[in-house]
Order: structure tokens, then C-alpha cells, then sequence
């Protein structure tokens, strides 16, 4: 029997300069093999771009994506989006509230899909291998919309990341997070297959972002039923001053990181017939 593909892709790259240096290193040592950059953010210039492209100078090792964001602290890469506080996008909780009541500008929201995909072709030279969204905000009503729209158009063989989990519901029933990103992504799957966008075929790596969370004990269970070309989310880096002032998740991406780049991954990929895809 064949080993099984999966993807195991960093979230966040360009959040900091420290998170970049992590996820380069892990990229080049082999465990990770796809990460999605944050275009929105201060240290995603193009000197961290062309670092991260240079991986690839060679031979392929990692697919590159755009993570698109919405929510503050960061900024819109379009003019004239509206809402904004302070100049930044709004919290997550203000963001959810818009698209449930479908509040937002849908021109605005398609500028700034566009802007953000523009931006990542300016820095990368080229369009995302695929798209996924800061805090899932790509599965929102009206934000998916957009996004899918413009990624028909602008990016048409970009896969897009759908956040559905695979295996028994009983396990899947005693996580509450779990399960609503299960219900945005049916919908998602649904309005991205009528338009012809790939998306993939399962996804793991969502947990409580807790001081006391364990990733090294979590990231076995992220394997389990996972299939060829299924996406395993991590969100591995080092800590400097500019993560601190941009996100609360900090040490636990030193934790993900220590993992990763240890021994323990490889066996536990090895002993579940997995390989990086």
C-alpha cells in the first residue's frame, strides 16, 4: 500500500520577521510543506517574499497561498474599505457579526479580495497555489463569496482551503469549534465545486489556543482518518517584539515549532504511512 499525501501547512507567514525565520527553517528541513502568507502584515515586504520563494528555486518544496485576512490589527490592502477602527479591520467577533447580517459592502469586499490577491502577485511574482483565511474568515457569508468569486477569476487554479474534518462523529461531536467550521465549510465545498475550484478533501489541526495546550500530544489525533491530500494547520514560529504588538498567539508557536522540527514528527509520520505531499 501506498503512503499516504498530506500537506502540512504554517499559517501566518509574514506575521513577523522571527515567524518567517521558523517556518523557512522547517520548510527547508522538511516538515512543512506548504504555508500561506499574510500579505496585510507590517513584515510581509519583499525581501521575506523572495526568501520564501527562493525555497522553491531548485526543485518544489513548499506550496505557497495567500491567507487572506479581515480582522484587525491588520490593515486593508484596498482604498476605501469601510468598516474600519482606527484604520485596521475590525475584531473577529464585529467581522462575524457584519457577514451574518450580510452588512458588508459587496464591492468593497470584492476590491479588497482583489487587492490582497494583487499584493501577493506583486511580492511572489506569481499567483497563490492556493487560498485559505486569517481565523477562517473565509468561510463567512458574503466574505466566501467574494473570495470565491474573485479567486475564479483572478487565481482559477488555486485550490482553496475548506476547514471539514474527517473521521467518527462521536469524536467529532466533542469539539464545538470543530463543528462550526464543519457546517461553513459544507457550504463552502457546495458554492466552490458549482464554480469549478478545487478544494481539499479534509482538514485537521484547529485547538484551544490555551497556555497549557499540549501540540505534541494534539497532533497525533491530527492524523487520524486524515486522506491522500488532506491539510493539516500549524502555526509554528519564534517569538520577537513585532508577533507580541500583532497577535496573542505567541509561546505556543515555539511549542509547534519544537515539535516540528524534532525527531518525534518524522517517526509519527512514518508509522502512520504518511508522507509530506
Amino acid at each position: 500500500m501506498s503512503d499516504r499525501r498530506i500537506f502540512l501547512c504554517a499559517d501566518d507567514y509574514g506575521i513577523s520577521p522571527a515567524v518567517n525565520v521558523a517556518i523557512r527553517d522547517l520548510v527547508v528541513r522538511g516538515r512543512l510543506n506548504a504555508t500561506s502568507v499574510l500579505v496585510t502584515a507590517p513584515s510581509c515586504g519583499r525581501s521575506e517574499a523572495r526568501a520564501l520563494a527562493a525555497l522553491n528555486s531548485a526543485s518544489p518544496r513548499v506550496a505557497i497561498g495567500l491567507h487572506f485576512a479581515l480582522t484587525a490589527p491588520f490593515r486593508p490592502a484596498s482604498g476605501g474599505f469601510r468598516p474600519l477602527r482606527n484604520g485596521a479591520f475590525l475584531p473577529l467577533p464585529a467581522v462575524m457579526g457584519h457577514a451574518l447580517l450580510h452588512r458588508f459592502d459587496p464591492g468593497a469586499l470584492a476590491a479588497e479580495v482583489a487587492g490582497q490577491l494583487q499584493r501577493f502577485v506583486d511580492l511572489l511574482g506569481r499567483t497563490p497555489d492556493f487560498i485559505d483565511g486569517h481565523q477562517h474568515v473565509h468561510l463567512l457569508p458574503q466574505l466566501r463569496d467574494a473570495l470565491l468569486a474573485e479567486a475564479k477569476k483572478a487565481a482559477p487554479n488555486a485550490w482553496l482551503r475548506q476547514c471539514g474534518r474527517v473521521g467518527p462523529l462521536r469524536v467529532r461531536l466533542g469539539d464545538g469549534k470543530g463543528l462550526l467550521l464543519d457546517l461553513a465549510s459544507r457550504s463552502f465545498r457546495r458554492r466552490a465545486a458549482a464554480l469549478s475550484l478545487h478544494t481539499n478533501p479534509a482538514f485537521a489541526g484547529a485547538y484551544a489556543f490555551t497556555d497549557d495546550a499540549d501540540f505534541a500530544a494534539l497532533f497525533p489525533r491530527f492524523l487520524d482518518s486524515m486522506p491522500d491530500d488532506g491539510l493539516v494547520m500549524c502555526h509554528p514560529g519564534f517569538v520577537d517584539a513585532e508577533l507580541q504588538a500583532l497577535d496573542p498567539l505567541t509561546n505556543l508557536r515555539e511549542r509547534e515549532y519544537s515539535f516540528l522540527a524534532s525527531e518525534r514528527l518524522p517517526v509519527l509520520l512514518q508509522a502512520r504511512g504518511m508522507v509530506l505531499n
